[in-house]
């Protein structure tokens, strides 16, 4: 006989977070975006227009998010759980562009650079460090545990280094007047920006191509079915990431020594192909659900 089992990581809710993220740095982007016009403050502006990024991009996660909670249908047989992903790559690439543009603009700037009150500079950027570490907290338990959250994290941990950064450029300007400090801050934002994105998007990129999740190893995974009793071959093995939380198998495991129900597989196998364009199938025998004690069964779910 052969089990089913279907393990979910604990449901934590961060909707609430979510929500609370967006509402305080929609906020604060509103008024650094002011305070960056008003006192010609690249380093701000750039600040600002990276807080809108995760605005968007803490939206898109929390869609992501939500989507995953979604049930399974005939349509979609793992739900949208696959949305978390998808969600990852997007808020990769979302810092990838802002990177673009500061760094863009930033080299503008130090050939004409422009003197900004640095007291303001700072009063603001300090508002900035205790939003975006507020925001930050509220998602480091998940981090990592969900790629998903961990972008979100990412944003707002990189953004209150950033605003500490802003801090310091004000700082070094109002006691040097140095005005060039402003656009070079601001490369190094996108430089830090940079760094703290390449993982997440090369780990979200890697789950996107149904690769294993690079927490499992694959060799350990084949050598602890061979260990099962009686099983002599396993091949067929498939892992992937079905979310960003949530990892799938499938593999084909030989127990010569048992009942033989070969000739029922290959014929399944050959139903499923011929008819359906279904090229790996993996099928899983029960002698009853009870015994078997699938939960997917139990729960009535596809």
């Amino acid at each position: 006989m052969h089990q089913c089992a279907h393990h979910h990581t604990p449901d934590q809710s961060y909707g609430w977070a979510f929500s609370v993220g967006v509402i305080l740095n929609l906020g604060f982007v509103c008024v650094e975006a002011f305070f960056g016009w008003y006192t010609g403050s690249l380093a701000l502006l750039a600040d600002a227009g990276h807080n809108l990024s995760d605005v968007l991009g803490l939206l898109v996660a929390w869609g992501g998010y939500a989507l995953a909670k979604l049930p399974p249908s005939p349509r979609r047989t793992y739900g949208w759980r696959g949305s978390t992903i998808l969600g990852a790559v997007f808020n990769g690439l979302l810092l990838l562009i802002a990177v673009g543009g500061i760094a863009w603009e930033a080299i503008g700037r130090l050939s004409d650079p422009t003197q900004i009150p640095a007291g303001t500079v700072i009063g603001v950027a300090m508002v900035g460090v205790l939003i975006n570490t507020g925001t930050a907290l509220l998602f480091v338990r998940g981090r990592n545990s969900d790629l998903n959250i961990r972008g979100a994290y990412l944003h707002m941990a990189a953004d209150a280094l950033l605003s500490l950064g802003v801090v310091f450029a004000g700082v070094v300007i109002m006691w040097t007047q140095w005005s060039w400090v402003d656009p070079v801050s601001s490369l190094v934002i996108a430089a830090v920006i940079f760094l703290g994105t390449w993982g997440l998007l090369k780990d979200s990129v890697h789950l996107a191509l149904q690769a294993v999740p690079p927490n499992i190893d694959f060799d350990e995974v084949q050598s602890a079915l061979l260990e099962l009793p009686n099983v002599t071959e396993v091949h067929d093995l498939h892992v992937w990431a079905v979310s960003t939380t949530e990892v799938a198998m499938t593999a084909h495991v030989v127990r010569p020594n048992l009942e033989n129900d070969d000739a029922m597989l290959k014929a399944a196998s050959d139903m499923l192909h011929s008819r359906f364009q279904i090229d790996h199938t993996t099928i899983q025998i029960e002698r009853s659900i009870s015994e078997a004690d699938c939960g997917q069964a139990k729960e009535g779910t596809l």
